[in-house]
């Protein structure tokens, strides 16, 4: 045995890395096993969160806005700017090393909490011990009085358009266009294809989207995913809705897409580059030994209870591992929750105010219910949107489209929902996790006094349109 700690954490991801460094502060002699490594062997620590997911895809979708500012909106402003030119190469170093400066990051937060860092790939046995190996292929077992997983997921493949790293790429190849294509093709129109469509659409990419799914952003209300697609359209992004992908060719440069409409009808289309963006599933491969006692759901996640521990006591698995949406804040929040509760402490976690957003621009994100829940449910309930058209913040700005809706409660007053599409979204709907947190009424929201001028105005006026009362757009009335 190479030693027992009070606490190891498999994967240093968001999820992972949180958990450790929260049960460091805690007294708790703790472990992370990382088995990714740079070309230099040090162990990349931040999961594909800080490598290849969030950071580097808001990053590029940040450079792209500006490029797509200067090259088209700046002259609204009187600003006057000829031969605008994208360094594509410039852009991924920039790219590159803000991931590096973060991933270094998490290593320095790992050193001073005292968090010792293991490399190597992590199997789960039973008695809660885990062997690694390691990098030479030796392998060393370590025991823990407490194990946390934290693997996180891994982009799901489709038979129809077998990525080959080339032409045909996962989420994490479309972080690394050495040029923008020409004809881009995106399988797949939920967050990740949205997103990662918008980067190389707003540097000239002619983009289309296939979904199979005859409704666009089903999980977002209804009212703000009209509104998206509405923008998104005159943005350039030709999605088709009900388009199942059937199969694929790849004739030199090209890839041929063959796909059926919402009538059957097979149509093919050809792209420079084809993304693969139809989700996520959980890794767990060759994670758990046949005996640990470990036990999966029916959507292969690891299965937990409430409180995120497995079927083994002691054991417990957090993030995009476990059920629930692939969100990096739901895996940081369930990797303190875990923490607190192996150290003794009292914790919990509302489930029902986790965020979702979408970095497109205008940003979309949204906490709560959604209009079409709350009808299914047959609760009562009352709804105020504020359109950004009437904010004079986001005219100042030139960022004016998109909405803010409340929706509470008939009965109480409790808000219920807030979704946003516009400028500043994922800010914005924190005002609402707030005040969902702390069961707020509209009215509640409607006495806050917020500062003018600014885009949070939005969410003020929506909170006061529920009941009929927003000052600076003409109130519908209510039946």
């Amino acid at each position: 045995m190479a030693g027992k700690f009070d606490l190891v954490v498999v994967g240093s991801g968001p999820a992972g890395y949180v958990c450790a460094i929260r049960a460091a502060q805690h007294g708790l002699k703790t472990a992370c096993i990382e088995k990714w490594t740079d070309n230099s062997g040090k162990s990349k620590l931040g999961g594909t969160c800080l490598n290849v997911g969030c950071i580097p895809s808001k990053t590029l979708l940040e450079s792209s806005q500006r490029y797509s500012d200067a090259a088209k909106n700046f002259d609204d402003h009187g600003i006057k700017i000829d031969n605008v030119s994208m360094d594509i190469e410039k852009m991924l170093t920039r790219k590159d090393n803000i991931v590096s400066k973060l991933t270094q990051g998490v290593a320095g937060l790992f050193k001073a909490n005292g968090v010792t860092l293991l490399q190597g790939k992590a199997k789960i046995l039973a008695g809660k011990k885990i062997e690694i190996t390691q990098q030479n292929s030796q392998t060393k077992t370590i025991e823990a009085e407490n194990i946390v997983i934290a693997t996180g997921s891994v982009p799901i493949d489709i038979p129809p358009a077998p990525v080959n790293h080339d032409t045909i790429v996962d989420s994490t190849g479309a972080l690394e266009f050495k040029q923008v294509p020409k004809r881009l093709g995106v399988i797949g129109a939920g967050v990740i294809g949205l997103e990662l469509g918008s980067v190389w659409g707003r540097l000239g990419s002619e983009v289309t989207v296939l979904e199979a799914l005859p409704d666009f952003l089903p999980a977002a209300d209804q009212q703000i995913a009209k509104e998206a697609a509405k923008i998104f359209k005159k943005q350039g992004l030709d999605i088709y809705l009900g388009a199942r992908v059937t199969g694929s060719e790849v004739k030199g440069n090209e890839v041929i897409v063959t796909y059926l409409d919402t009538k059957n009808k097979e149509t093919k289309k050809t792209f420079d580059k084809l993304i693969v963006a139809v989700g996520r599933k959980p890794y767990t491969e060759n994670l758990l030994a046949p005996d640990c006692g470990i036990n999966l759901d029916e959507r292969c996640s690891i299965f937990v209870d409430d409180q995120c521990q497995t079927d083994v006591p002691g054991i417990y698995a957090v993030g995009d591992v476990v059920r629930g949406p692939m969100l990096a804040h739901k895996g940081s929040e369930e990797g303190i929750m875990v923490a607190d509760l192996i150290a003794g402490k009292t914790a919990h976690m509302n489930y029902d105010l986790i965020p979702s957003v979408i970095y497109t621009h205008p940003e979309i994100a949204w906490v709560g219910k959604t209009e079409e829940e709350l009808k299914a449910s047959g609760e009562a309930y009352k709804t105020g949107t504020f359109a950004f058209a009437a904010n004079g913040r986001a005219l100042a700005t030139n960022d004016s489209e998109g909405l803010v809706k409340v929706i509470s409660s008939e009965k109480t007053d409790q808000v219920l929902g807030v979704h946003v599409i516009g400028p500043a979204a994922a800010e914005l709907v924190q005002q609402g996790v707030i005040a969902m947190e702390f069961v707020a009424s509209t009215e509640d929201l409607a006495l806050t006094i917020f500062s003018h001028p600014t885009v949070s105005e939005a969410v003020h006026e929506a909170a006061l349109a529920v009941d009929g009362k927003a000052i600076h757009a003409i109130n519908r009335k209510r039946k």
